[in-house]
């Protein structure tokens, strides 16, 4: 099978806490009576919209695709490894947390058995705007707990700042939740697990309080020093290309290229790659053949496919992210001479 790129179609998820104007990256949904929370690019149902799997669900593809397509580091997984989602949310959802891939593996199984660690990049945020990340250094389990009860989680929560072009790192156990007037690409692990521990006294569309899941959230908490949060991003800058190392662990790599004339790009065969165009229009060029892309668009680079070109018609700015090997990951930055310190701010293992 001839690799090729691929275009994946978004599945919106309407949620309470979502926008009724989507506009500009989803700009057919701008007068939604019920809100959309999330549109997911590469879900198990998201339409295949281009390529030879055209017609198919992204996890039938997946489950038919060579082992070439996929990369050596994903080609056994049953499901395409990362989830990526543009987030709207009007309102904050429950503040949260996510369980690691041991406690998953032990207590999730039947929802997959995934941990769910996951990063953010804002799109856009308006003035004043902040999500909740990481408790107060001197929560403990049985405060926390106490928390919960009394409905007062979020005077333990620490308050983040966030502006338009910034990326948080949000490593499992961490206790979080993102801010009203922001929109945001989500890259995580493929796993929808989450615990609930707070959910502001909404009521669902049922009129009862959703369940809250208090002693399976209090045995993934990171009570211990909190990590992750704002990155600080690696920029190198050429006079019409700027790369944008957002972050790096053992689940995903993610960087932000920003152009305005042709650049190229090759797929490594350690993994495929996703790239998540958030701004412009033109072509991905490979082997003589050509595809356009759009904003809010979503692609499927198979690991496979080697050499391609991008050929913008207006300046664009996109997301690349795969599964990485982190030795080499950082083996890369080190030839573009890029400190050790400076890769701890991007590097999480």
């Amino acid at each position: 099978m001839i690799p090729v790129p691929s275009r994946l179609e978004p599945v919106f998820d309407r949620r309470l806490w979502g926008m009724s104007d989507l506009s500009p990256l989803f700009p057919q949904f701008h007068k939604e009576a019920s809100p959309i929370a999330e549109a997911w690019l590469t879900g198990d149902q998201c339409p295949v919209a281009t390529g030879p799997f055209t017609g198919h669900k992204l996890g039938e593809a997946w489950a038919a695709m060579p082992p070439e397509w996929k990369g050596a580091r994903c080609r056994d997984e049953k499901q395409i490894p990362l989830l990526v989602k543009f987030l709207f949310p009007g309102d904050r959802p429950s503040i949260q947390v996510h369980p690691d891939d041991a406690y998953a593996g032990k207590h999730e199984v039947a929802a997959g058995g995934r941990g769910k660690t996951e990063m953010w990049h804002f799109v856009a945020a308006r003035p004043g705007a902040e999500l909740l990340y990481g408790l107060h250094k001197d929560v403990t389990a049985e405060s926390f707990r106490r928390a919960i009860a009394q409905g007062t989680v979020e005077s333990h929560v620490a308050a983040l700042p966030v502006a338009a072009g910034d990326t948080v790192f949000v490593p499992a156990g961490t206790v979080h939740t993102i801010g009203a007037g922001t929109v945001l690409c989500e890259i995580q692990q493929q796993s929808d697990i989450t615990y609930r521990v707070f959910d502001f006294n909404r009521l669902g569309p049922d009129g009862k309080a959703r369940p809250l899941h208090v002693d399976k959230a209090l045995a993934v908490i990171r009570f211990e020093q909190q990590v992750g949060g704002k990155t600080t991003p690696v920029r190198i800058a050429t006079p019409h290309l700027t790369e944008s190392y957002l972050a790096a662990c053992p689940y995903f790599a993610t960087e932000k290229w920003e152009f305005d004339r042709r650049i190229g790009g090759v797929t490594s065969r350690e993994s495929f790659e996703l790239l998540i165009f958030l701004s412009g229009a033109g072509a991905i060029e490979y082997n003589g053949e050509s595809v356009d892309y759009a904003r809010a668009q979503a692609w499927f680079l198979p690991a496979s496919l080697g050499p391609y070109q991008l050929e913008p018609r207006e300046p664009t700015a996109l997301l690349r992210t795969y599964v990485p090997d982190l030795h080499s990951f950082v083996e890369r930055l080190s030839t573009r001479k890029v400190s050790p310190d400076r890769m701890s701010d991007i590097v999480f293992r």
